[in-house]
């Protein structure tokens, strides 16, 4: 049916050119926001009448005969009607829908996706101190990042995950004091151990851990650094690089246990280290975008959209924390990524505005609205009809690898993606463990599962072969409930491509929700395995693509599609 589409849509183009020279380039199809009217609707000629001062009923009228005249229109569409003001809903033929299923069984893994673009971008996510496990808010950013990861993958781009973290600062010196504490003994509570709101401590059981580990000189592993103790429980130095890579080999273990892979780990202390900081700073400096007051640098933020300049340098010589986010987004540009995306919490918006006007005053030709940011809210957790906001591994929040525990990676994944990014969400651990409809990964899945089941008693029956399938006749697909699966089929790879524009995998969510609703429907309104061959293997035929497009987007999500349930 894409095919389809594409040739009527040429048709649409040419016509319009023929009524005006340029408005080809215009042409295009949506949606009938009432199914009833048709399956593709054209809006042409209401946007062409005020320009050539014509009447749009009269020529939504000259354009339905000039596409009743094409000989695509001529193949493919049942009729052309007209309604309102100008609107042309065109009903398509049963064969023109059925081609989607060819299409998706031919294509296979590949349906939905474009060809290679040679962009190539850049999606910075969870980027997490290493300071403690990974909470669920790192959950949501992983999701997020890994699936919006996917969805470009779809689109052409060569996509690159990347991981920026701080091993230096006041919170990696708070790690290591905190070890050093446990080492000698002390715990919270103890009067040597730091007390109050604002006590420069972790308390969570994972630092004893890490104290322990390091007075036996054990050796500790991550995807970017190793170390071993050297068990000296005086050198906190040692201490802090041991803290560092322990906590860096625990969030691995969360990061696998998530199904998310990187391709780099940048550390914020390298940027210091190899001058990088130190050389933007001067760049704003030589350009004019900074001043000196009150003992402190300012960036003239004003001028590039900022609703105050901001403070650069303080009076104490430390840089604020968007110097070297400017510095690293010119490093980005610098590698060759055209596009930027960061997926960080709601409490970064106040970054967004200083961190483009640092790169727009620094002058080295990255365009306007670099990076793209994708800002998510936390995460509530909800067990037994309770709030849950402790974990006594983590001491004051629930771990990533706590919520994958209680339910199953398919359901954390598929549930932080659920909602927009910047909106409330609540996890509910009973629903997601609950084999039912209301649990919506688990709907979805059991869509999958279902028709699997369906071929493979096909196959242990007729000895079938699901890879015939693709080209047997599909004439016999002509129910209600049929082509509207179809039609669903045929809109995933423009979702996909929506989805990536407006970096929404919840859109995906949305739709596996809705195309697993169609099938069930289709499954209870007509037997698949029949006793008419051309009846049977042309309804196996949908109920397999709708399969290998379950399948394809709940990869676009990291989810897996069981065969089994």
């Amino acid at each position: 049916m894409l095919s389809v589409k594409l040739e009527l849509l040429e048709s649409l183009a040419h016509a319009l050119e023929t009524l005006s020279p340029g408005a080809g380039a215009k042409a295009a199809f949506e949606s009938p926001k009432v199914a009833a009217h048709g399956d593709l609707a054209t809006t042409a000629a209401m946007q062409l009448a005020k320009p050539l001062k014509l009447n749009p009923r009269q020529l939504a009228e000259n354009l339905r005969t000039a596409l009743l005249a094409a000989t695509p229109y001529q193949r493919w569409v049942e009729a052309v009607d007209i309604a309102g003001p100008g609107f042309i809903n065109i009903r398509l033929k049963p064969e023109a829908k059925q081609q989607i299923v060819r299409e998706v069984l031919t294509q296979a893994n590949q349906f939905g996706a474009q060809a290679p673009t040679g962009h190539r971008m850049l999606v910075e996510f969870v980027s997490a101190n290493p300071t403690g496990p990974l909470h669920v808010g790192h959950g949501r950013q992983a999701a997020l990042g890994d699936a919006i990861c996917n969805l470009f993958q779809t689109q052409g781009w060569d996509v690159y995950r990347e991981f920026y973290y701080n091993d230096a600062g006041v919170q990696i010196g708070t790690l290591a004091s905190s070890t050093q504490l446990r080492a000698k003994g002390f715990k919270p509570g103890d009067a040597e151990w730091p007390s109050g709101e604002n006590a420069p401590a972790y308390n969570g059981d994972y630092i004893a851990d890490i104290a322990a580990d390091y007075l036996a000189g054990k050796t500790v592993h991550s995807d970017d650094r190793e170390y071993t103790a050297s068990g000296d429980i005086d050198a906190l130095d040692d201490m802090r690089l041991f803290a560092v890579a322990y906590l860096r080999h625990e969030q691995d273990l969360d990061l696998q246990a998530f199904g998310v892979k990187f391709d780099n780990y940048y550390l914020e202390s390298s940027l210091y280290l190899s001058g990088k900081v130190d050389a933007v700073v001067k760049k704003l400096q030589d350009a004019g975008k900074t001043y000196e007051l009150d003992g402190a640098l300012w960036l003239k933020s004003t001028e590039y959209g900022d609703d105050k300049d901001r403070v650069m340098r303080k009076g104490d010589g430390t840089y604020t924390y968007f110097v070297p986010d400017v510095a690293y987004h010119i490093t980005k540009w610098e590698r060759g990524f055209e596009k930027v995306v960061n997926i960080q919490g709601t409490d970064h918006h106040g970054t967004i505005a200083r961190v483009r006007a640092g790169l727009q005053a620094a002058n080295v030709g990255i365009p306007q609205g670099y990076p793209d940011y994708v800002l998510h809210t936390m995460v509530r957790v909800v067990k037994g009809g309770e709030e849950v906001k402790i974990s006594k591994r983590a001491g004051s929040y629930v771990t990533l690898r706590d919520l994958i525990e209680w339910t199953s990676r398919d359901a954390v994944r598929f549930f932080l993606l659920s909602r927009k990014p910047d909106t409330e969400y609540t996890f509910d651990v009973d629903l997601a463990v609950a084999k039912n409809n209301d649990n919506p990964v688990y709907y979805v899945q059991y869509a999958h599962a279902r028709i699997c089941s369906v071929l493979a008693a096909w196959r242990e029956k007729d000895g079938g072969n699901a890879s015939a399938l693709k080209d047997v006749d599909l004439s016999p697909l002509v129910s209600p409930q049929a082509q509207a699966l179809m039609l669903l089929l045929a809109k995933y790879p423009e979702m996909l491509t929506a989805a990536a524009v407006d970096f929404a995998p919840h859109d995906v969510t949305f739709y596996l929700r809705e195309l697993a609703a169609c099938y069930h429907s289709y499954y209870d309104a007509e037997r698949i395995l029949v006793d008419d061959p051309l009846v049977k293997q042309a309804r196996l035929a949908l109920v397999a693509a709708t399969a290998q497009v379950l399948h394809n987007g709940l990869a676009v999500l990291g989810v897996s599609a069981p065969q089994k349930m």
